[in-house]
């Protein structure tokens, strides 16, 4: 879930079609792997941690920043750092396996932040961790560089070339196996400085495996097709 967008918009308090979608997942131990900027995912431990008694769940809270200001004009529907971080810890003493995400990485913005963000994941009870550069498809790019001339108007160019070198001279690279990750000096810094500071928080690099061996098919007539 939120393989596009976060299933905890704030219209999902009072929508709950997430919770819906989590009730049905858990009825049929369907294993499910969710991740979200958002508080408000501990609304549902009661079924995120019926799931994780079938190994059939993860959850990967998104952090980029650990300051309010930064989030609150980057990511202004989220849950603040500090509500992130509470969520990772609340999950993690419910026994739901959960991780940090440090993504989308901005360079020249929040890069300097990856080890900061590490340490307070461990401290919350994050059990693996990962990390994404920033992508610009499409219509995103000209709405970043919006967002960039409004809030850090001093900085838009500098990073704006940090993304091109790390995208081969554009501003986004769709090609498979380089669109999550970029290439160039700027993207090899950017994953040391990760993997450097993960391994000085302690915090392993691999999440846990999900399982299908409690998976419950559905009754009825519906699976005969009679082929």
């Amino acid at each position: 879930m939120s393989g596009v967008t976060d299933c905890y918009q704030p219209i999902e308090h009072r929508l709950q079609l997430t919770r819906r979608c989590l009730a049905v997942l858990a009825e049929f131990r369907n294993p499910v792997i969710i991740i979200t900027k958002n508080f408000l995912v501990t609304r549902d431990l009661d079924l995120l941690r019926e799931l994780a008694t079938y190994r059939a769940v993860r959850v990967n809270l998104s952090i980029n920043s650990l300051s309010s200001e930064l989030a609150r004009e980057l990511e202004p529907r989220a849950s603040l750092p500090r509500q992130r971080l509470a969520a990772v810890e609340t999950l993690a003493k419910a026994g739901v396996p959960v991780g940090v995400l440090v993504a989308p990485v901005i360079p020249a913005l929040n890069d300097h932040e990856i080890p900061s963000v590490l340490a307070a994941a461990k401290d919350a009870g994050a059990s693996w961790a990962g990390t994404e550069i920033l992508r610009l498809p499409l219509t995103v790019a000209p709405i970043f560089q919006q967002w960039l001339e409004a809030h850090v108007p001093e900085k838009r160019e500098k990073i704006l070339r940090r993304i091109r070198a790390l995208r081969g001279g554009k501003l986004n690279d769709p090609r498979f196996g380089s669109r999550m990750r970029g290439e160039g000096i700027f993207a090899d810094q950017i994953y040391q400085m990760f993997k450097v500071a993960r391994r000085k928080a302690g915090i392993p690099e691999d999440a846990p495996k999900l399982s299908t061996a409690a998976f419950r098919r559905p009754e009825g007539p519906q699976l005969a097709l009679e082929l």
